[in-house]
């Protein structure tokens, strides 16, 4: 190996374990504010009461833990079955020039703005849901919808590129023994692709939690324990977001303590969709 290849090799490196380094400092950085907050007011008491009152030192998150599961949960009811399905006809059933048209149009959607998609939502989605619906439009099932289209451009393209990186074998050789381009794709494509759309759905997963601006134009912000899919929610991202520029002592550190709560609900969260995915 020469000089310039050992330099190149070093150097990607350095580049990898830095990145790796970086997220590692901003843990320990949330992890060293949050965590003595957490166990000087009670870990059982923030998590499981839902009053937030900072003035009054009341700094319960239930109510905008559940308004995260439940947008979340709602984002990937849309999302996967919308993704995946797009993938499969994009990789299967559409004509080529019909998926050069269509894969990138689906990318650029990914670099749309948050906030453009919170207006739309604002102004279009969330007038049709009252109308129809009832209640005020800015909703969980309001905000759910617009997390869902804004996760499709990830779980698409990671899922398409994994349907199309499968050797043509695997088509040809299940077509000859008598099946259907339909069960095909069912029972021989979509299993030995299912750890990238897995890494696709998990991607959408992270965007669809840790979107901020889109969901506080769209969700409400309701302090309060939903009870249905029309209620106003909070998230416990945009409970940071909102309150983070004002807030000071024991408020500060609560915030930091909702984000280590936060990271925590991401890492378990990951986790259960991957061991969900991976039993089928």
């Amino acid at each position: 190996m020469g000089v310039n290849e050992k330099i190149i090799e070093k150097t990607i490196y350095f580049l990898a374990f830095s990145a790796i380094f970086i997220l590692l400092l901003i843990t320990i950085f949330i992890f060293k504010e949050g965590v003595p907050f957490l166990f000087n007011y009670g870990v059982l008491k923030i998590i499981f009461r839902s009053s937030w009152s900072p003035s009054d030192q009341e700094f319960g998150i239930f109510a905008m833990i559940i308004g995260s599961i439940y947008i979340t949960l709602g984002a990937l009811i849309v999302g996967i079955p919308l993704g995946v399905a797009c993938a499969i006809y994009l990789c299967e059933f559409a004509h080529k020039r019909t998926r050069l048209i269509i894969k990138p149009t689906i990318e650029l959607l990914a670099g749309i703005p948050s906030v453009v998609y919170g207006f739309m939502g604002m102004i279009v989605l969330a007038p049709i849901i009252r109308s129809f619906l009832g209640g005020s439009g800015l909703s969980i099932l309001s905000a759910s919808l617009v997390l869902g289209i804004m996760i499709l451009p990830t779980i698409i393209s990671i899922s398409m590129d994994s349907l199309m990186a499968l050797p043509k074998t695997y088509k040809e050789g299940s077509i000859a023994l008598g099946a259907t381009t339909w069960q095909t794709v069912i029972m021989v494509l979509l299993p030995a692709a299912k750890s990238g759309i897995i890494a696709g759905i998990i991607l959408g997963l992270g965007r669809a939690i840790g979107e901020t601006m889109a969901v506080i134009m769209i969700a409400g912000n309701s302090l309060k324990i939903p009870v249905s899919v029309l209620d106003s929610t909070r998230t416990m991202t945009a409970g940071i977001a909102l309150e983070m520029g004002y807030a000071i002592g024991d408020h500060r550190m609560a915030l930091f303590a909702m984000a280590v709560i936060l990271f925590i609900f991401i890492l378990l969260l990951n986790s259960l969709v991957t061991f969900i995915f991976q039993k089928k």
